[in-house]
């Protein structure tokens, strides 16, 4: 798989990674996987051509990293990139999240809070150091903490070895500048997809200008772009208060797949390829975090990066989409 420079870290990385927020499992995640499937399904990344997984101690109270770490125990540390987060926590206060169950989730980006997340990441990854050390969600009123004294402990973490590379999740241009103003911000994390171009407008022509990769994430819209959704499907958990999957939209998201049949014929793919692909073809420098819990799931999506889409029918997809806005 063809891989692309982690900004300005020296790292390569492929453009397609493996994220686990479903595997870490949960009522919030669709429930408990097989563990020991999940531990094959990332360590088979690297025989797949994949060498990044993403995971976050937000996903199932830190168990999507305990997986992790099981399946790195297996694999050889030096061929596989992990990105964690930090800023959501569940044992300190902070500003409000979501709620999960009875248990609160709480935003916070201070310097105890970050020095604490750490060594517990670490701890249940089974490893002395993290890629990718990436803040989750930025930092809001009443526990406000200025990016400037964030990125002075990312900093620090990465002087002494415990990150290599400082990323940031769900952040506006405004964010972007702020962190490049106290040092190396490599990576980008934000929704995108072929029906939320959102980042389009600012966010990618802002890392683009300053060498920053931007990796997608829900680039199948919580599996609505996976082709297996019929019109009668009723929404489960978090998909149920999303846009697409309202009534009406979700309707017209599917006879719109039913249209990129052709394409499939054409490229000898499938329908989550195909989205994968555009998304893909939108930027030499975005890669794509892509769901999977079975090693024939990463084998598909895999194939999305192989694809080399024609100009005319990227741009036939995107016509596609923006008439469902209308």
């Amino acid at each position: 798989m063809k891989k692309i420079k982690l900004g300005k870290s020296g790292m390569e990385i492929t453009r397609m990674g493996l994220g686990t927020w479903a595997i870490g499992g949960g009522p919030a995640w669709g429930g408990d996987k097989d563990l020991q499937q999940c531990i094959d399904t990332i360590a088979s990344c690297p025989e797949l051509g994949i060498n990044l997984v993403d995971t976050a101690p937000g996903y199932n109270f830190g168990q999507s990293e305990r997986i992790l770490g099981k399946a790195l125990s297996q694999m050889d540390r030096e061929k596989i990139h992990v990105i964690t987060k930090c800023g959501i926590v569940w044992t300190r206060q902070g500003s409000l999240f979501n709620k999960v169950g009875d248990t609160q989730l709480y935003k916070n980006l201070s310097k105890e809070s970050i020095l604490e997340e750490i060594d517990l990441s670490l701890e249940r990854l089974g490893t002395d150091y993290v890629d990718v050390y990436m803040t989750h969600w930025q930092s809001v009123e009443p526990y406000f903490t200025p990016i400037g004294e964030t990125m002075e402990v990312l900093n620090r973490l990465k002087e002494e070895g415990k990150i290599r590379a400082i990323g940031a999740a769900n952040v506006t241009p405004e964010h972007i500048k702020e962190y490049l103003k106290y040092g190396d911000l490599d990576i980008v994390q934000a929704k995108y997809s072929v029906l939320d171009r959102q980042t389009e407008e600012e966010l990618l022509p802002i890392c683009k200008e300053n060498g920053i990769v931007l990796q997608a994430y829900s680039p199948l819209e919580q599996g609505l772009l996976s082709g297996t959704y019929t019109k009668a499907y009723k929404p489960q958990g978090a998909q149920c208060n999303k846009k697409w999957f309202q009534a009406g939209n979700m309707e017209k998201v599917i006879d719109m797949l039913d249209a990129w049949k052709a394409l499939c014929d054409k490229y000898h793919c499938t329908i989550p390829s195909l989205a994968l692909a555009w998304v893909l073809a939108q930027g030499d420098s975005i890669t794509i975090l892509s769901g999977a819990c079975a090693e024939k799931e990463i084998r598909e999506n895999v194939r999305a990066a192989e694809l080399e889409l024609e100009k005319d029918d990227i741009q036939w997809m995107r016509e596609l989409a923006e008439k469902l806005d209308k």
